[in-house]
């Protein structure tokens, strides 16, 4: 049997690079694609901590990926061998009551399946169900790694800013300029927000979003004066929506503040913890909060958004390096090392 090399979570926060069959078709909806880069996300360390209880010991990790089709199933007619792909995060029917109403991470078949509940795409390569609607052609103007976000990072930010359903002269404030947090930024202003703010603790990431023109202001979230700030720039009254990014406590809390009266608050971070919602404090506020895990269902637009030149995410990836030194990858990536924001996992 034809082997692979393929990260394993063991459970009780073990990862393992190992030796693994080549995945083969299963479904008439299946594809097998041969990984070209994938990356390492903050959600594959959620995994590996157990903090998701869905996931499956023993699964291949990675649910963000670029690569070209191989085979495909007798069930899938948009795609063939030699297709250049971007993997969506989620497997979705298109069929059922949640999907044909977009709402694709409930669908009844599948949700968040790779590299949680089936092997996913930290491998050599991938087998993709619902491939007809998983799997978003790469067209020749854009490169591998110009597509490589479209199925989770960019799908999160754009998806968080489209919560908000921003107005014309609307300010944002996106909590967490991490990977997620800038692509919501981006997005926040391409979908309508006139004003960006940035709220994020290191420096380097608040200096780099500044130098990128991805937020117009980035404060300081332990700065004594942060709601004082924001006030200051909305007016007195406050942002017209949050995005909150970051996944911590002290950001989910900061989201409801920071949120002006009758604001949006859009929690797209996942927590690890049981979150509080203080109720009294925040009577009278009139918050509508939005939550819950990504509607990644946007790949052609986003793709075709990058073609453009309307979006791009060449700024997340600070660091590359081979499947089989992925495990130093996940150090680097974890510890922020050298300002990593994204680790880009290459073949070999």
């Amino acid at each position: 049997m034809d082997t692979m090399n393929a990260l394993v979570w063991k459970g009780d926060g073990a990862l393992s690079l190992e030796r693994r069959p080549i995945p083969a078709l299963q479904g008439p909806r299946d594809a097998i694609v041969r990984v070209t880069r994938s990356t390492i996300c903050t959600s594959d360390l959620h995994i590996r901590s157990g903090a998701v209880p869905r996931a499956r010991p023993g699964v291949v990790l990675g649910h963000e990926s670029v690569g070209v089709v191989e085979a495909v199933g007798n069930g899938i007619s948009n795609l063939r061998p030699g297709d250049r792909v971007a993997a969506c995060c989620e497997s979705f029917c298109g069929d059922c009551w949640f999907c044909r109403r977009g709402y694709v991470n409930n669908c009844v078949h599948g949700g968040w399946e790779l590299g949680c509940r089936i092997d996913g795409c930290q491998a050599e390569y991938v087998r993709v169900p619902f491939a007809d609607t998983g799997l978003t052609p790469i067209p020749d103007a854009l490169s591998d790694e110009d597509a490589l976000f479209v199925g989770d990072i960019l799908a999160s930010g754009y998806w968080g800013a489209e919560l908000c359903a921003f107005q014309p002269g609307d300010t944002a404030v996106v909590l967490g300029l991490g990977p997620v947090g800038l692509c919501a930024a981006e997005c926040a202003a391409l979908l309508g927000a006139a004003h960006v703010i940035g709220v994020e603790p290191d420096p380097w990431r608040r200096r780099m979003a500044l130098e990128q023109g991805l937020v117009a202001l980035a404060l300081n979230p332990v700065d004594p004066e942060l709601e004082s700030a924001v006030a200051a720039a909305t007016e007195g009254r406050g942002a017209d929506a949050v995005i909150e990014c970051a996944g911590r406590r002290d950001t989910f809390q900061a989201a409801w503040r920071l949120a002006r009266p009758n604001g949006t608050v859009a929690l797209v971070a996942m927590y690890e913890e049981n979150q509080t919602l203080p109720l009294p404090a925040m009577y009278g506020k009139n918050l509508v909060f939005k939550t819950g895990g990504v509607d990644a269902s946007r790949g052609p637009e986003l793709v075709s958004l990058l073609a453009q030149g309307k979006l791009r995410t060449d700024f997340l990836i600070t660091h590359r390096g081979p499947l089989s030194e992925i495990l130093e990858g996940y150090r680097v990536f974890e510890s922020h090392e050298g300002h990593c924001l994204k680790w880009v996992v290459t073949p070999g």
